[in-house]
């Protein structure tokens, strides 16, 4: 038998098991199975917390409900800062991911600060299959070109700007985005609307699992198109379907921060062998 968590980020759910002490051997239809939510735990993103070194405190692997392997993912980084941060009195806490190293700081009242690094802009980085300028290129859906923006926060999105958030087809929508041969790797879509106040409202479909709650990833990545465009300023709330995370898009070194809350609603014991 093995302990997981089941924690959140916004509703951004997430299985987290410890392999800090205990090596798990976990295969992409293990995790893909856990993510059930009829026949396993259920969650977006099954998450895996490894031995640290002397530069960070743990390193983290992410499956998302596909059984697939990406290389970040923000409220689950954030998330199992918070329960290094409880477990051990912490206030800063390093992770590795294979998308970059995360540094998170206690922001207070049971929030958490993630520098997620520096917001990746050339469209190699993305990756893109051919050049474009990622602040705003056209995007080819049913013979129509739709503006669009591309950033990568250790893994691929894709911003597309629209009237009306709440309203727009992302289930129609968003897996044709994720899965257009501009994007070899597949990216996640965040569809985003400017709301009078200056907030930005985002709806999200991520690459491997569908419309989830929060993106926290998905957020940075908003936020730095929107500020490319001129739409917004480098920090603004981004109101996601399962609530708020603050980003700001610092100018001195490019990094983005977000900040947001977690939760562990439970805890339990899953025998592995069961599943996959």
């Amino acid at each position: 038998m093995a302990a997981f968590l089941k924690m959140h980020g916004l509703g951004n759910d997430f299985v987290v098991l410890d392999a800090r002490d205990r090596a798990v051997a976990l295969s992409p239809a293990q995790a893909k199975a856990l993510a059930d939510r009829r026949f396993g735990i259920g969650c977006d993103t099954v998450v895996l917390i490894g031995p640290g070194s002397a530069e960070v405190d743990a390193s983290l692997r992410f499956f998302n409900a596909d059984g697939s392997e990406v290389e970040a993912c923000g409220n689950a980084s954030r998330c199992v800062a918070r329960l290094l941060m409880d477990e051990r009195g912490l206030k800063t806490v390093k992770l590795n991911t294979r998308g970059g190293m995360i540094a998170c700081t206690d922001a207070g009242k049971g929030l958490v600060a993630a520098d997620m690094g520096a917001a990746r802009l050339e469209w190699e980085e993305i990756p893109m299959a051919e050049a474009r300028d990622t602040r705003q290129f056209g995007l080819s859906l049913d013979g129509t070109a739709i503006p669009a923006s591309a950033v990568s926060m250790g893994n691929p999105h894709c911003v597309i700007f629209v009237p009306d958030a709440d309203t727009t087809p992302v289930a129609a929508l968003g897996p044709r985005v994720e899965n257009h041969p501009l994007f070899p790797k597949r990216v996640n879509a965040e569809f985003v609307s400017i709301m009078a106040d200056g907030r930005l409202r985002m709806r999200v479909w991520e690459r491997g699992i569908g419309i989830t709650l929060a993106c926290g990833t998905g957020a940075c990545a908003s936020l730095v198109a929107a500020a490319r465009l001129g739409k917004s300023g480098r920090k603004a709330d981004v109101v996601l379907d399962g609530g708020v995370l603050n980003i700001e898009w610092r100018e001195d070194d490019g990094h983005v921060i977000m900040t947001g809350p977690s939760a562990t609603p439970f805890r339990g014991q899953v025998d592995l062998t069961k599943f996959g």
